[in-house]
């Protein structure tokens, strides 16, 4: 018993881990697709903290060290995207499709904020976001396109 437990358990890790290394090739099995999918929905449904808005090592926002006291997050539910900064709101829809993530084109409020460094951070980098990895349900990388750019989540325990 504990052997087909410990083997289940490797094999989701395994899972996991493949669906943060990109895409796969059109030759991937039907059925791996399918389980890497239901992995990853599920995984990133709920609230996260925005931690770090990364476009190099010298070039990032860190939304708790913009504004102190505030905590900056976003909301993944069934198909839409919710994100709360400091100051504005934006929303949309998006999609999965094995790691990779399609984040469409929604609404924002524009309101005028002494620092709005988290909000222009998100515009410039959610229309380039890509793909999705979930690490030990507790952390989440929203990839772009280029590499060395990508934005770190960490998971909400407690409701505020």
């Amino acid at each position: 018993m504990k052997s087909k437990f410990k083997l289940s358990l490797m094999a989701f890790a395994a899972i996991v881990a493949v669906s943060c290394t990109g895409n796969k090739s059109e030759n991937t099995v039907a059925n791996e697709n399918h389980s890497r999918d239901a992995v990853t929905c599920t995984g990133i449904k709920g609230q996260w903290f925005l931690e770090n808005i990364v476009f190099s090592e010298t070039d990032y926002v860190r939304p708790s060290e913009e504004v102190s006291g505030i905590r900056q997050y976003i909301t993944f539910e069934d198909s839409t995207y919710f994100i709360r900064t400091n100051c504005n709101t934006f929303s949309g829809s998006y999609t999965i499709k094995g790691d990779s993530i399609t984040l469409g084109d929604g609404v924002m409020t524009e309101k005028a904020c002494d620092n709005m460094a988290t909000e222009d951070a998100i515009r410039k980098i959610l229309p380039d976001i890509s793909t999705v990895c979930i690490e030990n349900d507790s952390i989440v990388r929203l990839n772009s396109g280029n590499p060395s750019e990508y934005i770190v989540l960490h998971k909400v325990t407690e409701r505020k």
